[in-house]
């Protein structure tokens, strides 16, 4: 995927029922976020479609885990790198980085304790997604809206701005 695409894609809205999976992600509930998720991905026809695939494999990886399925686990983080690798740190809102950070941290734990000892597996390490799903920002200098380009997030009318990097203040 050129960084074009992957700027136009990131400019877009995230798809709702996108948005109910990494609901039902961050409540735990893996089966059906993967659930949620994948119908996000088959209606989906950008390259979006990559980023929902790669977030329901990691729902899937997260049930594999719950479910004392080393193997699996192991298997399908493997695969969901593929398809979290390339995207920016930001992307329609969703805090990309921190998630990738978060489900290696996951695996590493996981791999630590090996297969014999995947029961003692801790799943407060199952951080959940970060989001800002309005995508709408107000300058806290001069009160107008600001808009979010190329990872920059600028005021057009007094020129505040700020990156990628700094959305998390604005994540619930």
């Amino acid at each position: 995927m050129s960084e074009v695409e992957k700027i136009k894609d990131c400019e877009g809205m995230l798809h709702p029922l996108a948005i109910e999976g990494m609901k039902l992600f961050n409540d735990g509930k893996f089966f059906d976020a993967h659930e949620e998720l994948e119908a996000a991905w088959k209606e989906e026809t950008g390259k979006i479609r990559e980023l929902y695939q790669g977030i329901l494999q990691v729902s899937v990886t997260y049930l594999h885990i719950t479910r004392r399925n080393y193997d699996g686990a192991i298997k399908v983080y493997g695969r969901s790198i593929r398809w979290l690798k390339d995207w920016p740190d930001v992307c329609r809102g969703v805090h990309v980085g921190k998630f990738r950070k978060d489900a290696e941290i996951v695996i590493q734990a996981l791999e630590k304790l090996g297969a014999e000892n995947i029961g003692k597996f801790n799943p407060v390490l199952f951080k959940p997604i970060q989001w800002n799903e309005k995508r709408v920002w107000i300058c806290d200098k001069c009160g107008s809206q600001m808009h979010e380009k190329n990872c920059k997030v600028s005021c057009p009318n007094c020129g505040n701005r700020f990156d990628c990097s700094d959305l998390n203040i604005y994540f619930d």
